[in-house]
């Protein structure tokens, strides 16, 4: 698809970890992954009200789509601990508060799960993305992934971001922050929904350049 009209996608992500796993997941498709700030000059914030993945995701995505006029995508996406009854869940990013840092959310983890014994610490990932078409409101394409995992008892491994560093994926049994780029991605919950994501997304981008290919010729044909 190398040879494709390339169409601007802007995501609706200030963390520049997740937007980089984002554009390694869609960089063989025809797009130009874009952040929010990268559209309009600056970020924009957008006041995450939902009270489930979906509903943020749809939020973000509906808010920036309209401020750039663009296709937008957008993820909201969290941890959820059995032991703690699905927390942190929704509100993984402020666990330990506003503004709170991931290591001060992976500290406060640690905290509530001292006492909980090894075979009882199962968690998993989740991740919803919501694709917004400016020039089609209100139906919105939304797709969910999750990964399983465990939580251990300390920190390992340098990369990712979150609390990648905390999290066991079953499979592989190594922390995500211990993955390379490559595995995560084959991986981890965010993967599995833009992998679901990808017919659509195309589908999408080819009726767009289209439309705008055909709307360049009509033009064309009157001058």
């Amino acid at each position: 698809m190398s040879d494709s009209p390339v169409m601007t996608v802007v995501v609706a992500t200030g963390n520049p970890g997740k937007l980089g796993e984002i554009r390694a997941l869609l960089a063989d498709l025809p797009v130009d992954i874009r952040s929010a700030a990268d559209v309009l000059g600056g970020p924009l914030h957008v006041a995450e009200t939902g009270e489930t993945f979906e509903q943020n995701a749809i939020e973000k995505a509906r808010a920036v789509a309209e401020a750039t006029h663009m296709l937008t995508l957008a993820d909201d996406s969290g941890l959820e601990v059995e032991a703690l009854g699905g927390r942190p869940g929704v509100r993984s990013a402020r666990f330990a508060g506003e503004g709170a840092t991931d290591a001060d959310n992976n500290a406060l983890l640690l905290e509530l799960l001292k006492d909980v014994e090894d075979g009882h610490r199962a968690a998993r990932f989740r991740c919803t993305v919501a694709l917004c078409d400016p020039w089609d409101t209100g139906n919105d394409l939304v797709v969910e992934g999750r990964c399983e995992g465990t939580i251990a008892r300390s920190p390992s491994g340098a990369g990712g971001f979150g609390y990648d560093p905390l999290f066991v994926v079953t499979p592989v049994g190594r922390t995500m922050a211990e993955l390379e780029l490559t595995e995560k991605n084959s991986l981890s919950h965010r993967a599995q929904a833009l992998a679901a994501l990808r017919p659509k997304l195309v589908q999408v981008v080819r009726t767009r350049v289209a439309e705008a290919v055909q709307a360049l010729g009509a033009a064309r044909a009157r001058r």
